[in-house]
């Protein structure tokens, strides 16, 4: 992806925010500059990969498979000290985006609508493997304190405020049916960089085109800003 285009999804997410009421934290506004400057009592917004994020999934076309992220807060399985055994990531879907079927193995997660119009849909299917669907076991979810089975491949709707708890294992992709949503998620300790099992090969993180400057820096861009 080029930066340009990352600035521009960038601006447009911080109006989409504003407009839902959600408010995101100080670090959310600095400049990349501002960010050189923050000594090490804020090495944990580099180290558990909080802030900015968005990704096209290798794809190439980040408007129909990708998802828009930040990272609210986070704790880290490969840092002894870290006491935080949760996180939270806010999300944005674009309508006719599709976040790819994945899974996760240490991760249980809580994705709920938060704003917009329209409702999310999820389509979930049981694992065999980190490459194969389970096509025929019944699926066990909760939605909102419903704790329930549901036949392998249902699309499962969430309107406003309504949320789907996946448990370990549980291949799921989703997308928004009508329009722009906000999304959420509240989660075990997430580690994007070992803990998502795709069904297809698909990266996590893209390769950036650096045709301007970074208007806010993404969560791959900490370590060669800070040194």
């Amino acid at each position: 992806m080029k930066r340009s285009e990352i600035n521009h999804y960038i601006k447009d997410a911080k109006e989409f925010i504003r407009k839902n009421g959600f408010h995101l934290p100080p670090f959310a506004f600095w400049s990349p500059d501002e960010w050189k400057g923050k000594g090490s009592e804020y090495d944990e917004i580099q180290n558990n990969q909080l802030g900015w994020d968005l990704t096209d999934f290798g794809s190439g076309d980040y408007e129909k498979i990708g998802l828009f992220l930040f990272t609210i807060r986070n704790g880290n399985y490969h840092d002894p000290a870290n006491k935080k055994t949760y996180a939270e990531k806010l999300m944005i879907g674009l309508p006719s985006q599709v976040t790819p079927y994945h899974y996760h193995k240490a991760k249980m997660e809580d994705i709920i609508n938060r704003g917009g119009e329209g409702q999310l849909c999820i389509r979930v299917y049981g694992s065999i493997g980190p490459r194969e669907l389970d096509e025929k076991s019944p699926v066990p979810v909760a939605v909102d304190g419903r704790n329930f089975t549901v036949p392998a491949g249902t699309v499962i709707r969430l309107s406003q405020g309504e949320s789907i708890s996946l448990s370990r294992g549980v291949f799921h992709e989703f997308w928004a049916d009508k329009s722009t949503l906000l999304l959420g998620e509240v989660s075990m300790v997430n580690d994007d960089h070992t803990d998502n099992y795709f069904l297809k090969d698909q990266g996590r993180f893209p390769e950036i085109i650096e045709d301007e400057k970074p208007l806010h820096l993404l969560v791959g861009d900490y370590e060669k800003y800070r040194g």
